[in-house]
């Protein structure tokens, strides 16, 4: 490739999935896809449209307002048309305004007259956006944009996770597995139990998402009605402003500067940034069993595991998701601490950054969409599983103690570390242990007749009682 002068390339680098610099763009375009039509340029210039609209007809409603005479329900549905079927072409005839007023809510302003014009109704130009200043506009456009795309896109794809994942639990729950803590062996559980935890997990951050509050403001420059009261002066613009944006089903925030303050968005942020931290977690987990074999992947045909080693297959998915939630959680991060902050009645600083909502949204997508690509895949291997636990028989050196304890020997720990720690510990073992205590012949015969596969406690139920859920 030739380089100019300034560095730049001689070659036509016209915006394509393989000259986009986000990977959102670029090589994941086609799983973060589904985010463009709710975070996209685009998608915002449609959202404040959206709302331009609403409110010009809400104005149009009122009797109060005299002056702005009602749009025919013909007349509305058809602004409200083109608002849902807004074209791209459209879409950069704002942008083209936007050259000139060096203001985007003004761009799309003249736009809106314009098509009001169009309809032959010029006499309702002067009430586009009416009292309004831009943040009006616009933090209503946000909420909107961050509620649909979440609702639409994100959160199918965590429930799809989640489902996985609970299926598999569900599948697994008698599946006895060697559990690790500090990395060293410990008590068995099963499989499908300490699946089960992770949908327990992420069901409760998912709930908090689903939950969330998604407030707004319409109340003028600095919050107080001022423009509103200067022309309707005796008109109840709070109760008016809260129908209007119930209408839309956002709460409004009745105490505001010029523009609503974003702490609901920092709640919603950090529910995502929490759900990914679990993500995280669980993609930890699955690596690190599929590095002891405890599952074996599926490999897709013709895919590669390894340029040179061709025995491998490597865990990707679970790792570019590891990677994606990590990079999710740096921006909504940031987002959620800086939002926020707005010096006195507002700075522009929260304009820039609301702008790449979608880009911690779709790392959290991509991360999501990658654990359940490499849950898919996984199967697994009751054979190394047994193989872990028939080699610790001193896991049951647990059981032994308390049973001890419970005949009232004082030092049954002692006992059984002298007996298990950091020595060879085979059945054998375990059975000649168990000949020389002194323990009722029940308890005996019970612990005699156990195996590291059988003591796994209530394992099974817990994650059945998950699986049902």
């Amino acid at each position: 490739m030739k380089m100019g002068k300034d560095g730049q390339a001689s070659v036509d680098l016209t915006p394509d999935p393989l000259t986009a610099v986000s990977p959102l763009d670029g090589r994941y375009a086609g799983q973060a896809h589904g985010l463009r039509p709710y975070f996209s340029e685009y998608a915002l210039i449609r959202y404040r449209l959206k709302v331009e609209v609403e409110w010009l007809v809400a104005l149009s409603d009122e009797p109060a307002i005299a002056e702005c005479q009602r749009l025919s329900d013909e007349e509305a549905a058809a602004l409200r048309s083109w608002v849902e079927t807004l074209s791209v072409e459209a879409a950069r005839s704002v942008k083209q305004r936007e050259a000139v007023t060096r203001h985007d809510v003004k761009a799309v302003e003249y736009e809106l007259r314009a098509q009001v014009e169009a309809l032959g109704r010029a006499d309702l130009a002067p009430f586009v956006h009416f009292a309004c200043t831009s943040e009006d506009i616009n933090n209503v456009s946000h909420a909107l944009m961050l509620r649909d795309g979440l609702e639409h896109v994100w959160r199918p794809a965590a429930e799809e996770l989640i489902g996985q994942i609970r299926e598999m639990a569900g599948r697994l729950a008698d599946q006895p597995m060697l559990a690790h803590t500090h990395g060293q062996p410990a008590s068995p559980t099963t499989l499908g139990k300490e699946l089960a935890i992770f949908v327990h997990r992420l069901e409760r951050q998912l709930r908090q998402v689903r939950g969330a509050e998604y407030l707004a403001k319409f109340s003028g420059a600095v919050g107080n009605y001022n423009a509103h009261l200067s022309a309707y002066p005796d008109f109840d613009w709070p109760a008016f402003s809260k129908r209007f944006l119930e209408g839309f089903g956002l709460t409004q925030n009745v105490l505001t500067t010029q523009i609503e303050s974003h702490d609901y968005m920092a709640e919603i942020f950090h529910a995502l940034a929490r759900f990914n931290t679990l993500l995280i977690s669980y993609d930890q987990d699955m690596w690190s069993y599929v590095s002891r074999g405890y599952f074996s992947q599926k490999l897709l045909p013709g895919e590669v595991g390894s340029s040179t080693m061709p025995h491998k297959v490597n865990p990707i998915d679970f790792e570019n998701s590891e990677a994606n939630a990590g990079l999710a959680n740096a921006v909504l991060g940031h987002l959620a601490a800086k939002l926020p902050i707005s010096r006195m009645q507002r700075d522009l600083s929260d304009s820039s950054a609301l702008r790449n909502v979608g880009v911690g949204v779709g790392y959290s997508l991509l991360a999501v969409r990658s654990a359940l690509a490499g849950t898919r895949k996984v199967e697994a291997n009751p054979r190394r599983l047994e193989e872990d636990l028939d080699g610790e028989w001193a896991v049951l050196g647990e059981a032994v103690q308390t049973v001890l304890r419970k005949a009232g020997h004082h030092d049954a720990y002692e006992r059984l570390k002298a007996a298990t720690q950091n020595r060879e510990f085979s059945q054998a073992s375990f059975t000649a242990m168990l000949d020389e205590l002194d323990l009722p012949d029940a308890d005996r015969a019970r612990l005699r007749a156990m195996a590291p596969k059988d003591y796994v406690g209530v394992a099974a139920e817990l994650a059945r009682a998950i699986s049902a859920r």
